[in-house]
């Protein structure tokens, strides 16, 4: 603000300095002490009422901050005012922005531009708080009169970037795109342009109304002048001329590129593609749809035929072999894998017999880097059974296993990195995959000495050896079920995060290993740890949010949530600013969000229109093997041992493209409609208890509404209305089996609980009874939570031995289904016995529905009695305890060559007579290492999940409880 004193509305500099000194220096109560004196001496000056605001509102007190504010904007409205000054005005917008308040902010700057039309610098200042409001029109509107006051490039391009929005996001795009061209024509005519990006503005206008003639004429005259770098310029024109379908000239422009940029692979693909005029499949930009797509050029579009295409490719390739020989250095790859494309090309068209030799020539050069094999999956997997036992036979006699040096040892990590993305290992014996685990440890162990002089911060050599390694002995318990490779799996990463504990890679392998062991304590420590923030908050959180939802960890689920919320809030707060410094800068690229409001806001989410534009942001290429998405864990279903490894590769791809419309998008749709139905099962079943009221007092809108939200949640079940209240009535009545319910169990529970709601104060009974016996709705809740609960506590074994277990869904029977039954009987309660309040002295007495209590405490005994028993259940498992360690250990003492154990004990074995070949600080890192520690960990976090689960249930169980005794003294 430095830039701006002097007098603001009459006050001399030296007096409002200290003002934001002590603002900026966070001392709020010195700057509220500064502001008062200053607002003695001018009492009427907005803006010392404007810092005494931003002063009030850094102190978190808003309330005051808004009403000094508004003082201070009467002030500014007043004839009083003889000048207004944006500093005044900017300095009530942000404290108005951080109020959450924009468009007073706006209308103070609306009404300072009415009475100062020609100030520029209050004109800017309103083009800002349209632009904060997404108000595009208006963007557009105050953009022009600024160009027209001034004359300035800038403005004319802050208009046009304004029109392009518009286009962007509504109707009549094309009218509007044509105005913002005959605007930049009409400003270039007389003016030229001076700008790199509004030259890229004018050429992306007429690109969206597919000119791409005119674009490239522009480009090519003086205008094009204005591109920083030549390359940048020539990319720009083969976009345009491969839109224009000119393929030839378009190839010649991409290989100008590639002259001076050899690994260009983008550049290279689009060179390719034009010459054999196919589609170029690049990878799209993050949308939040996840597909197993490679970049490669497509190699079935083309109109060319079989002669021309091999003529075009031989000349292809002895443009890349010229690459090449220009470059013999190891830092470019593209030339090399250019070859292996074009080979790839011959290979599809029946005449390759070089693609082999291309795949070879490149990992003896590029082998011992760590993306050599990331590189070519694609032509990988294009190869037969015999190629692959070929090409891994090839590498292995390229290079000296035995030796210790970073070459080698990058070339053994290649080796094993190309039978992991093969899956290879998938078709090993048992025998064998132990074998490799534990060669993988041992070769780490012995290039451990390639690393000792290493900052902690830097990537080891190896590291990747410990990730295969335990991604194989998941496998090996996938295959076995022997819970010891599970532990030795959690071990390998815990030693290697010993050794350097900055390798995020082996942390997001433990959150789900420790998960999936049910220790999720040490998930959510070891997440923790990862410091996630800003947009991988959104990215990265679905690791471990979906465990803590369904645990007793409330608090700390809490705190994920909140972090993730806070951010979202805070960009949709700061987007506003950072497109408005986009303009400023004049780099026009922004990002829009619009606002969700609370409560029914999250009904019309769950609308048709939009879950079809929703999306989950989500990395999901960082997580293990064994679960590639948040609904699905091969680790819980029996393997096949008939699936070849493409057909599993197949299969992860599958559940990656399909997360969109599978079981996360109807389970987000059902989570949107659960905070309404449980506020109208409260507001509805209030009436239902007096006498007093007609059953029915409830207004026909709620009743519709319920109805409609009912049928919603049923689809997402998968049922119509009908069937699934069969569904439900044919569980409770035992003539169906539980296993229907699978595998939303909780959300047919859940169904179930405010059908009984709704049934409650229904004009029309929502579940018929076809004579006096038949159960209420209140008794087919009950028998419905007794048998799942009853079911589940059967099926769950100990959770230390079984990996997997229901701790989980237990939980959420508990937190979801449970708890809206428990807060609809609450809400009764307040009808009934009312806590803290006299009766009323006149009017009629309000006596309650009697058979409905009645059913309300057959209920609450039903509840006291299912969660009594998980209550001992959970008793029991925590019983054992002390044995854990010991039970635990003994899946790890094998002592032959067969089973669990083998890795374990190479990770036992220290290398204390090699300490001065470590260096001090892995030495000193291994000294700390226990395994029996760590198995440790692992059984205080299972019990830390118990013991907070039972605090859970006895809380609940003390309220039911309470409310027991409550209607005992209304019934009797």
């Amino acid at each position: 603000m430095a830039s701006k004193f002097g007098l603001a509305g009459g006050i001399p500099e030296r007096r409002v300095r200290p003002i934001w000194d002590a603002v900026d220096s966070r001392q709020y109560k010195s700057a509220l002490k500064l502001c008062t004196a200053l607002l003695a001496k001018h009492p009427t000056s907005p803006y010392a009422l404007a810092l005494k605001a931003l002063t009030l509102e850094r102190m978190g007190k808003p309330d005051e901050a808004l009403s000094v504010c508004l003082e201070a904007k009467e002030l500014l409205y007043s004839n009083n005012i003889f000048h207004f000054d944006d500093l005044t005005l900017s300095t009530l917008q942000i404290v108005f922005q951080r109020l959450e308040r924009l468009d007073l902010a706006t209308s103070c700057y609306e009404y300072a531009c009415t009475k100062y039309p020609n100030n520029l610098e209050l004109m800017m200042g309103l083009f800002n708080c349209y632009v904060r409001e997404y108000s595009y029109v208006k963007q557009q509107q105050t953009a022009l009169r600024m160009y027209k006051t001034v004359g300035e490039e800038r403005f004319l391009l802050w208009a046009v970037c304004s029109i392009q929005l518009q286009a962007y996001f509504s109707s009549g795009g094309e009218k509007l795109l044509a105005f913002a061209e005959a605007l930049l024509k009409k400003h270039i005519s007389s003016h030229s342009l001076h700008e790199p990006e509004a030259l890229s503005l004018y050429v992306s206008i007429l690109e969206q109304q597919a000119k791409y003639d005119a674009a490239l004429e522009v480009l090519s005259g003086d205008l094009g002048s204005l591109m920083g770098r030549e390359e940048d310029k020539l990319r720009l024109q083969g976009r345009l001329l491969t839109q224009a379908c000119n393929y030839v000239a378009a190839s010649e422009i991409y290989q100008k590129v590639l002259e001076s940029c050899p690994d260009d692979w983008e550049s290279f693909l689009h060179y390719l593609g034009c010459l054999l005029e196919r589609d170029v499949k690049l990878p799209k930009p993050t949308t939040g749809e996840h597909t197993c797509s490679s970049c490669s050029v497509d190699s079935n579009k083309t109109s060319l035929s079989e002669e021309v295409v091999e003529s075009r490719l031989a000349s292809a390739l002895l443009f890349v072999q010229k690459l090449q020989k220009n470059d013999s250095s190891d830092s470019v790859r593209g030339p090399h894998l250019a070859n292996i494309e074009i080979e790839r090309q011959h290979r599809l068209s029946g005449n390759s017999t070089k693609f082999m030799e291309a795949l070879v020539n490149y990992f003896h050069r590029f082998g011992h880097l760590s993306c050599s094999s990331s590189d070519v999956e694609i032509y990988l997997h294009m190869l037969s059974g015999d190629e692959i036992t070929e090409l891994l036979d090839t590498i292995s006699r390229s290079f000296d296993a035995s030796s210790v040096s970073v070459k080698a040892l990058g070339l053994t990590i290649t080796t094993f990195k190309v039978q992991e993305l093969l899956g290879t290992l998938l078709s090993k014996s048992t025998t064998d995959l132990q074998r490799i685990a534990k060669g993988m440890v041992e070769t780490f162990y012995k290039n451990l000495p390639l690393s000792r002089d290493l900052d902690p911060q830097e990537s080891m050599h190896g590291e990747e050896l410990l990730s295969m390694a335990s991604n194989i002995l998941v496998q090996l318990f996938w295959r076995t079920r022997n819970l010891g490779y599970l532990l030795e799996a959690v071990l390998v990463l815990e030693f290697g995060l010993t050794v350097r504990k900055h390798v995020w890679q082996y942390k997001i392998t433990l959150v789900h290993l420790y998960s999936y062991l049910g220790a999720l304590p040490l998930a959510h420590r070891w997440y923790v740890s990862l410091e996630v923030k800003n947009i991988l908050l959104e990215s990265v959180s679905h690791h471990i949010l979906p465990q803590m939802l369904s645990s007793p960890f409330l608090q700390q689920t809490a705190s994920l949530v909140k972090d993730y919320l806070r951010f979202m809030d805070d960009h949709l707060k700061e987007s506003a600013d950072l497109t408005c410094l986009a303009y400023r800068h004049r780099t026009y690229s922004k990002s829009v969000l619009e606002n969700v409001n609370h409560g029914e806001g999250l009904v019309d989410l769950s609308s048709e229109d939009n879950m079809k534009h929703l999306t989950f942001n989500e990395d999901l290429e960082a997580r293990p093997w064994w679960t590639p998405t948040t609904s699905v864990n091969f680790l819980s279903e029996p393997i096949d041992e008939s699936s070849t490894p493409a057909c599993f590769r197949a299969e992860v791809c599958k559940h990656k493209s399909t997360e969109k419309d599978g079981p996360k998008m109807r389970d987000a749709e059902r989570k949107c409609l659960v905070p309404q139905l449980v506020y109208l099962s409260m507001h509805g079943c209030v009436s239902s208890l007096r006498e007093t009221e007609p059953n029915g007092s409830v207004s026909d809108i709620t009743v519709g509404e319920m109805k409609t939200l009912l049928e919603k949640y049923a689809r997402t079940i998968g049922y119509s209305m009908d069937d699934a209240l069969s569904m439900i009535l044919g569980i409770s009545s035992g003539k169906k089996s539980m296993k229907d319910f699978a595998p939303d169990i909780v959300s047919w529970m859940s169904f179930a609980v405010f059908i009984n709601a709704m049934n409650l104060w229904s004009n029309e009974s929502v579940i018929p009874r076809t004579d006096p016996s038949s159960p209420s709705s209140w008794e087919i809740v009950d028998s419905l939570v007794k048998i799942c609960i009853e079911e589940h506590l059967t099926d769950a074994n100990r959770i230390l031995t079984c990996p997997g277990n229901k701790i989980p869904l237990l939980v959420q029977m508990v937190t979801e289904p449970i708890s809206w039954h428990l807060i609809i009987i609450q809400s009764c309660m307040r009808v009934v016995a009312p806590q803290g309040k006299k009766k009323k002295k006149s009017g009629p007495s309000l006596r309650p529905n009697m058979p409905q209590l009645q059913g309300i405490q057959r209920s609450v005994q039903c509840l006291i009695e299912t969660l009594r028993s998980v209550q001992k259940w959970l008793s029991d498992q925590m019983s054992l305890e002390e044995q854990g360690l010991d039970i635990l250990m003994s899946y790890l003492q094998g002592t032959g060559d067969e089973g669990p154990g083998q890795t374990f004990r190479v990770l036992e074995e220290k290398p204390a007579a090699h300490a001065s070949e470590l260096g001090d600080r892995i030495a000193q890192s291994l000294e700390a290492w226990s395994s029996t520690g760590v198995v440790r960990r692992i059984v205080g976090a299972e019990h830390e999940v118990l013991a907070e689960f039972k605090k859970m249930v006895d809380s609940k169980l003390k309220l039911l409880m309470s409310e027991s005794a409550c209607l005992s003294s209304v019934l009797h």
